[in-house]
């Protein structure tokens, strides 16, 4: 767990209102508080996101839980006056130096294949936010070369603050979203072998895995014991479902790509 060691303000502009903070490690994180006007829900997405993440090896920023005291808060009346309170909320690393990736950054990107775990993600979880959204794709020139990172996992189950029923309905419904950045990146740049290894990954996720996951959601964020088993009930069955999903999916690879 991180501890917020200083507050910069508000960074962003985001439905959400993300802060800027540095924590104890020295590095500067942006930071989704849980009176966020979607409420705390949010940050049952972004850590279950930045979990789900590790596992498949997806190139989002690092993230974890964030310590906010009391101390802190007295030390920044604006951070107070936002409505922040003390406790646990959800940190994202800042990256540094990005643009918001377009269609010709792609040409030039050195880790697209990994777009193709991103996109599983985003359809296992309903993130139709990151298809339309420019801003949710970034782009780092570094030493090895441009990279991309995909950020804000807000809005998982279509609109971020979901409830038990539509987890429910959400569970056994099979969309594609096409648009824009995703569209560009079926067509021309991904491949079924790119899928591959995404596919053996989700595919092999334990049950215990995904109740391990759901359990270290912290206790402030979802009390509600039912709606934290409807939520481990969703990712086995939309594991389950994964072969159903990938061959809708995959119609949208031209076959000379397949």
């Amino acid at each position: 767990m991180l501890i917020a060691t200083k507050y910069y303000g508000i960074v962003g502009s985001g439905v959400t209102s993300p802060h800027l903070f540095r924590a104890n490690n020295k590095k500067f994180y942006v930071v989704k508080l849980q009176n966020n006007p979607l409420g705390p829900k949010v940050l049952v997405n972004e850590l279950l996101a930045t979990k789900f993440g590790k596992l498949m090896d997806l190139c989002f920023p690092s993230g974890d839980i964030i310590k906010v005291t009391e101390e802190t808060l007295q030390q920044n009346p604006r951070l107070r006056t936002s409505g922040a309170q003390a406790g646990l909320h959800f940190a994202s690393q800042f990256i540094h130096h990005t643009e918001y990736m377009e269609k010709q950054h792609l040409v030039k990107a050195i880790n697209k294949t990994q777009l193709a775990g991103v996109i599983l993600f985003d359809h296992l979880f309903h993130n139709a936010d990151r298809t339309s959204n420019y801003k949710n794709l970034l782009i780092k020139q570094q030493e090895s070369g441009y990279k991309i990172y995909a950020i804000d996992n807000s809005h998982l189950f279509i609109y971020g603050n979901w409830t038990e029923q539509l987890l429910q309905r959400l569970s056994m419904k099979i969309k594609i979203y096409y648009h824009y950045s995703y569209g560009w990146l079926l067509r021309y740049y991904l491949t079924f072998q790119d899928f591959s290894p995404y596919l053996k990954i989700v595919s092999k996720i334990s049950n215990a895995q995904i109740e391990q996951l759901v359990q270290e959601i912290p206790h402030e964020w979802l009390p509600d014991e039912q709606e934290k088993q409807a939520l481990i009930d969703y990712i086995k069955l939309r594991r389950n479902t994964l072969e159903e999903l990938w061959k809708k999916l995959g119609k949208h690879i031209p076959l000379d790509h397949r």
